[in-house]
């Protein structure tokens, strides 16, 4: 196990004001990546954050109650880091990459391990919380889910989709996958190997992320954010589908009050709370927000950086929030200027900004 930090910050975490800036009051993260940060991920069983990287490498860190941090281990790729998730007991972390590789790092052992492969580049990794074992799925720009039994070398199950994969997530027994070309698919896990459901998202330009909602909301669905600066909220079933909707967010009228010239940014990430079921957004813009979907209502805005937030993630109880300060490549290699940050932010959740309103009559 590499050590690549051993002092901690002494900040505490603060929360900002509904429209401030909240950078000034957030406590910032102790040695952080070196390049574009891509993924966020918290244990569900302790506060420990992983974090993927560009630089080739996954970060684990420890966070105290106060927010103050210490690096506790490091593992590497053999290319940059596309997304990083933990299993449900949280001793293990998993990871895919650029190399074509998905690697598995034992907490209790400290020791990293190969246990997947595809023939392109692994955009996205998720742990299967299934009945009597836990299964690793990869998603690929090769155009393929794979699940993994971690007890064998080879996957259980390929699953070839329409395009390449860009975006998943698992909800058990739900998993909602975004390719490239706006295809979506919609699986029941407990028949893992064929799509429940393929619909074509209701956002006219590329999708960037798909998020569930937790599973103590009272209907399965999920949220789709695309490079457009929109969000549309979405229903599995059929007898739920009149309460699909979309919004724009991450907007910039580059003329006061003329709603004709807007600057638009892509949303980079949406995480939903574990415990409220409400949802951020963060985008190019540097911005955050919080709403509610029952409600239709943005709980919480503020100008997180100057700069794109790339990733987030909520802490298991939900009450810190983790963001990524870092280039998130919608502009392609060309938008990667020097000087750019590459920072991750903890952000103390007050419940009056994360809890759900009274839904509108």
């Amino acid at each position: 196990m590499s050590f690549f930090a051993n002092t901690a910050t002494s900040s505490t975490v603060g929360a900002a004001s509904n429209t401030s800036s909240a950078g000034d009051k957030d406590v910032e993260v102790i040695d952080p990546p070196t390049d574009s940060i891509s993924s966020l991920s918290f244990s569900s069983q302790a506060d420990y954050l992983a974090v993927g990287s560009w630089d080739n490498s996954v970060r684990i860190y420890e966070v105290g109650a106060g927010g103050q941090t210490q690096g506790k281990a490091m593992y590497q790729h053999q290319g940059p880091v596309l997304d990083v998730c933990w299993n449900k007991e949280g001793n293990k972390i998993f990871s895919g990459g650029a190399d074509n590789a998905g690697r598995m790092f034992d907490v209790t052992t400290g020791q990293a391990t190969q246990v997947a492969q595809h023939d392109a580049p692994i955009k996205v990794v998720g742990w299967v919380d299934a009945p009597g074992t836990g299964i690793l799925a990869t998603g690929s720009w090769d155009k393929t889910i794979k699940y993994w039994d971690l007890r064998t070398a080879n996957p259980v199950a390929t699953v070839q989709l329409p395009e390449r994969c860009y975006t998943f997530d698992i909800q058990y027994p739900l998993m909602v996958v975004g390719t490239a070309e706006r295809h979506i698919q919609i699986f029941n896990l407990n028949n893992p190997n064929t799509a429940y459901k393929t619909i074509q998202s209701p956002l006219k330009w590329q999708t960037r992320v798909v998020s569930c909602f937790t599973p103590a909301s009272a209907n399965s669905g999920f949220a789709v954010g695309s490079v457009e600066g929109r969000v549309a909220i979405q229903y599995v079933e059929e007898k739920d589908v009149q309460s699909n909707f979309s919004f724009k967010c991450h907007r910039r009228d580059t003329v006061p009050n003329n709603k004709d010239q807007a600057l638009v940014f892509a949303v980079n990430d949406i995480s939903f709370h574990p415990v409220h079921g409400t949802f951020s957004t963060c985008g190019s813009d540097g911005t955050i927000h919080f709403w509610d979907k029952d409600a239709r209502t943005r709980l919480k805005s503020f100008d997180a950086a100057p700069a794109p937030i790339a990733a987030t993630a909520f802490n298991r109880n939900g009450n810190i929030f983790a963001y990524a300060v870092s280039y998130d490549w919608s502009k392609g290699h060309s938008g990667n200027t020097p000087g750019l940050p590459n920072k991750i932010m903890l952000h103390s959740c007050k419940d009056e900004e994360v809890r759900k309103r009274a839904a509108r009559k």
